[in-house]
């Protein structure tokens, strides 16, 4: 592909202007890949004179190609209850959420949902997603065989819920870690999968169950984990409640042994000092949610808090209680929370988070994330002219920066034109 071609060799860091060595651009590129690996980056002049003479060129001059967006926390079985309105966290859940989790009992649903899920992750250019499915194991199935078919690099897992929801939703602690061992045995590692070992957050889980998912990570430390913390000042007090011996929320986890460098904990808002740094210790990460936070009014993050901690941050989209599945929506929602922080989020800083930053913190940064060889050959094909408005914005635009900046408070689904993902064209917009 012969394209504008921008990646990320490491943490462009929080300034104005990114640190040397950090940004990879090429104003006339070439991305050559095959077998679903990236071969080859570099100048078209330059890289064009090594190709052999039957392979085929796609010409995007005019569009600005990126590694595919990773979104590090996401319910797929909570699509068709976005923009459900106004409740905060925890009458969200009881009013919308197990509601519409225990459709996916039945298998046909979990199926139909798994593609529905995976086609707007394609149109937004999200090529891989760390994502929460439901309490049955149906759902799970259904999600990784959607996720394999496609040749998709995915991380997810069975909700693990024994206490505090519908009885169509709990399972029992045995059982649930049974039927985790039987999906880890069938999914983890197939093709580009990988499985989270997922309660959904403490107050759903007994201290057996939690013990127990311990015990898995314990036994295979290949293994992700995924749930939340400290969202909502409700669910604190609740917490506090259950789990009257522990500290704080993040110990509940600490006892556990949940607490490691596959971990991810979704929002944080209400951490202090010292959580953040325990959390860095044991390298874990906070997935940021800012247009769930906002919506659920749960929030506002604290990046530079967890910025001068050293705590891993990452960027997601949180659906259902997110309003966007696009990873610039995401971003938008990220600048704004941080203007009312006092930490405006430079495109810099916003477009390396939602691509190796993601893959970083979440130990896929090996095949995924950024654009070199050896890579797996997931890329976005952007174009920076999609809508009327984003045309005449850009057409003043005198810098990348500006550009880039542009494209994150203005693009939309529209101005992902392509999506690639293990070598393969995953979704082309319809003009």
């Amino acid at each position: 592909m012969r394209a504008r071609i921008l990646s990320f060799d490491a943490d462009p860091g929080d300034g104005d202007t990114p640190n040397e060595g950090s940004v990879v651009y090429h104003e006339d590129g070439a991305l050559w890949w095959e077998a679903g690996r990236i071969r080859a980056l570099g100048n078209w002049e330059e890289l064009s004179a090594q190709l052999p003479t039957d392979v085929s060129v796609i010409d995007q001059r005019d569009k600005l190609v990126m590694p595919g967006f990773i979104d590090s926390h996401v319910h797929y079985v909570q699509l068709d209850i976005m923009a459900s309105y106004g409740r905060q966290l925890l009458d969200w859940l009881n009013e919308y959420t197990f509601p519409e989790e225990c459709r996916f009992a039945q298998r046909e649903h979990a199926e139909h949902m798994a593609d529905a899920f995976l086609d707007e992750l394609m149109r937004v250019g999200t090529t891989t997603a760390q994502v929460f499915c439901s309490s049955h194991p149906n759902s799970v199935d259904a999600f990784f065989s959607a996720a394999r078919r496609r040749d998709l690099c995915m991380l997810a897992g069975k909700v693990l819920m024994d206490r505090h929801a519908p009885e169509e939703l709990t399972d029992d602690t045995r059982g649930g870690i049974r039927d985790s061992e039987r999906l880890i045995s069938d999914w983890h590692g197939t093709g580009r999968l990988g499985y989270s070992v997922t309660p959904r957050f403490a107050p759903t889980s007994t201290r057996e169950q939690l013990d127990a998912a311990g015990g898995l990570l314990r036994n295979d430390p290949s293994l992700w984990l995924q749930t939340h913390l400290s969202e909502n000042l409700g669910e604190l007090d609740w917490v506090a409640e259950l789990f009257p011996d522990s500290r704080d929320y993040l110990e509940v986890y600490e006892k556990s042994n949940l607490v490691g460098p596959r971990s991810t904990f979704a929002h944080g808002i209400h951490l202090d000092n010292g959580m953040r740094g325990r959390l860095a210790e044991r390298g874990a990460n906070i997935a940021f949610c800012p247009s769930s936070n906002l919506f659920l009014g749960s929030g506002l993050f604290d990046r530079s808090a967890a910025r001068d901690n050293n705590l891993n941050l990452t960027l997601a989209s949180d659906i259902g209680a997110g309003t966007d599945l696009s990873g610039l929506a995401t971003l938008k929602a990220g600048y704004q929370v941080g203007q009312l922080r006092g930490q405006p989020l430079t495109a810099w800083a916003g477009f390396h988070a939602l691509t190796r930053g993601n893959a970083v913190s979440l130990s896929l940064d090996d095949r995924i994330g950024r654009l070199a060889p050896g890579m797996d050959a997931d890329f976005v094909v952007l174009d920076l002219y999609a809508s009327p408005l984003l045309a005449r914005r850009m057409a003043r635009c005198t810098s990348l920066a500006e550009e880039l900046f542009t494209l994150m408070m203005l693009g939309d689904d529209r101005a992902v034109h392509e999506t690639w993902a293990g070598g393969r064209l995953q979704h082309r917009r319809q003009t």
